[in-house]
């Protein structure tokens, strides 16, 4: 009788201990506020992506007479033709800059990141401090040196004059990134490596790049992005030949007549392999975010 009226008890102190803990009205208020406030701001953000969208679909007579947002009448895709007409050949350039740039600037920053964070060398704090500083140089105050470089190498106009330049200058924002994530790699598997006869380059290959594949991609599509969007090295160091992606877009403007479901399918082209990319690459983003926030704390 006493074990039944004491189980009724703990009943009813869980009963009020549940009570107590359970959201009120006004708690509920505000996940409500919260919620439109998301969705006010979802809205807002995706509404140039779907103005673009339905654009792009449209006939050029009837870009010209509704709504940008609107849904089209009549679906065509005569916007994408025409733009894959204009943009095949620069895309394909942005595609070899993109790669070629971001694998030579994520290698050159990977030996540089292993180099700093791994081997006590002299003035090796200032050569980071160096690269620190080149990450905050303005592009715009070395582009008559560059381009005087450029021009000496004979590269002036030509896709590896891009790739070689993308490389450079990405290799100071890969070295600061990638200098943290190898700091965490254990100094003790570096020793038992120098132990067991391995050089520094075995070091590297075995033993670093192995255990910071998160890292490697995360750098690896941030440079693919970056080099991607970019449009000044392309307007000053590139002609006709080596033309990407973003600089033939611009050139759909026109002078005479805008076609602007021809440009807006030209951004869904230009913006599609870069959402590939991250659709595909997005849980190794957000491995190396968060490996990069417990580092930094």
């Amino acid at each position: 009788m006493e074990r039944r009226i004491s189980i009724e008890r703990n009943k009813q102190d869980q009963a009020t201990q549940t009570a107590k803990i359970r959201p009120r009205w006004h708690t509920y208020a505000l996940h409500a506020i919260y919620y439109l406030l998301m969705i006010v701001f979802v809205v807002f953000y995706m509404l140039p992506f779907w103005g673009t969208l339905t654009t792009s679909l449209k006939s050029n007579s009837e870009v010209m007479t509704s709504n940008p947002v609107a849904w089209p009448q009549q679906v065509t895709g005569e916007g994408y033709v025409s733009a894959f007409e204009e943009l095949s050949g620069p895309l394909l350039n942005s595609v070899f800059i993109t790669l070629g740039g971001a694998i030579g600037s994520v290698f050159l920053g990977s030996i540089c990141a292993y180099a700093l964070s791994k081997w006590k060398f002299k003035f090796g704090n200032l050569f980071f401090i160096l690269l620190v500083a080149a990450t905050y140089l303005p592009y715009q105050a070395i582009l008559i040196p560059l381009l005087q470089t450029i021009n000496a190498l004979n590269l002036y106009d030509n896709v590896l004059g891009l790739i070689l330049v993308h490389s450079v200058f990405g290799m100071s924002m890969c070295t600061v990134m990638m200098r943290g994530y190898y700091s965490d790699v254990p100094d003790v598997l570096i020793k038992q490596a120098m132990i067991d006869g391995n050089g520094p380059w075995q070091i590297y290959r075995k033993i670093v790049l192995p255990n910071t594949k998160i890292a490697t991609i995360t750098v690896f599509v941030f440079q693919c992005t970056s080099i991607w969007n970019e449009m000044l090295f392309a307007l000053v160091l590139g002609g006709y030949s080596s033309k990407p992606a973003t600089i033939a877009l611009n050139e759909l403007a026109g002078t005479m007549a805008a076609e602007y479901n021809v440009q807006m399918a030209g951004s869904i082209l230009l913006a599609l392999p870069v959402l590939i990319l991250y659709i595909f690459m997005g849980k190794y983003l957000i491995r190396g975010y968060m490996a990069g926030a417990v580092t930094a704390s």
